[in-house]
């Protein structure tokens, strides 16, 4: 899953050292509490190294269960999920939303129409435990293992769509479509890719073409919407984390002017152990 996933090219790679890429097959599921703790290993290898470790990437829940740990949620039941899916796909989403929203009315508000993957974590916790899935969330205690410094990416809305267009269009160039078929192969067929596949942005509207629903076209415009919808939900997220630092410059030097405002923080702290520390004057 490469290409859809945007992940760093070969000669990124050899740039830059890069770890926890490309390190699982892709039916594999990743909690975000099983992410946290890979990447603490990784990063407090990199610490006792005196480097410093820099956490890149936009999916806010695993970065919260990096920094700030996440309630002790029971892991997945393979079997419960099979069966939340196959009522969805019965009663359809805006019925099983319904049920939901009389379990946990807190939660469900957060739950989008197409948002299956929420929908069905949050049944199953509730099926699981009797709890619903907002009151695990309200247990929730930060870990303060390590401190670190936040730094966030904004750019004008058009610039932003612009860059988005841009990225899509060159993952259908470097092979998006193949990618799509060569799973399709692995697994014997679209229908039978895995949901950890099918969730990812985009995946489902390449299977869509590939099964002759809809033009190419039309692929990438979907794409597109979603790609947009969410980089909206990232930002809504971050903007909520009183600790970032908005990097908010945009055009063609913005990256340039982004790495001095960054290394001009990063001069006045120090590595110590595993904390990120405020240099003494």
């Amino acid at each position: 899953m490469a290409i859809g996933s945007g992940a760093p090219s070969t000669e990124e790679l050899k740039r830059v050292p890069h770890h926890l890429v490309g390190t699982l097959e892709p039916h594999v599921r990743l909690s975000a509490g099983e992410y946290a703790r890979l990447a603490r290993q990784v990063i407090d290898g990199i610490l006792t190294r005196g480097r410093l470790p820099i956490v890149v990437g936009g999916s806010g829940l695993y970065i919260r269960a990096l920094m700030d740990g996440l309630a002790p949620i029971p892991p997945s039941d393979p079997q419960l999920r099979r069966e939340i899916e196959q009522r969805i796909d019965q009663q359809g989403m805006e019925t099983m939303i319904g049920e939901l929203r009389l379990i946990d009315p807190e939660y469900a508000g957060k739950v989008g129409q197409n948002d299956r993957k929420r929908l069905i974590r949050a049944l199953e916790v509730w099926e699981t435990t009797g709890r619903t899935f907002s009151s695990w969330h309200d247990a929730q205690t930060g870990q303060d293992w390590c401190q670190a410094l936040f730094f966030g990416l904004d750019r004008p809305r058009s610039e932003l769509h612009g860059l988005i267009t841009k990225r899509v269009d060159e993952m259908l160039e470097n092979g998006w479509v193949d990618e799509v078929r060569s799973l399709k192969t692995r697994y014997g067929g679209l229908d039978k890719m895995p949901l950890s596949v099918m969730e990812s942005v985009g995946y489902k509207d390449v299977a869509a073409f590939l099964k002759g629903e809809v033009d190419l076209d039309s692929a990438r415009e979907r794409i597109i919407i979603s790609t947009r919808q969410f980089a909206k939900r990232q930002l809504t997220w971050f903007r909520a984390d009183k600790r970032v630092n908005w990097l908010e410059e945009s055009g063609p030097d913005a990256a340039e002017s982004w790495m001095e405002w960054i290394l001009k923080h990063l001069e006045k702290v120090s590595i110590k152990g595993n904390m990120v520390q405020e240099k003494s004057a």
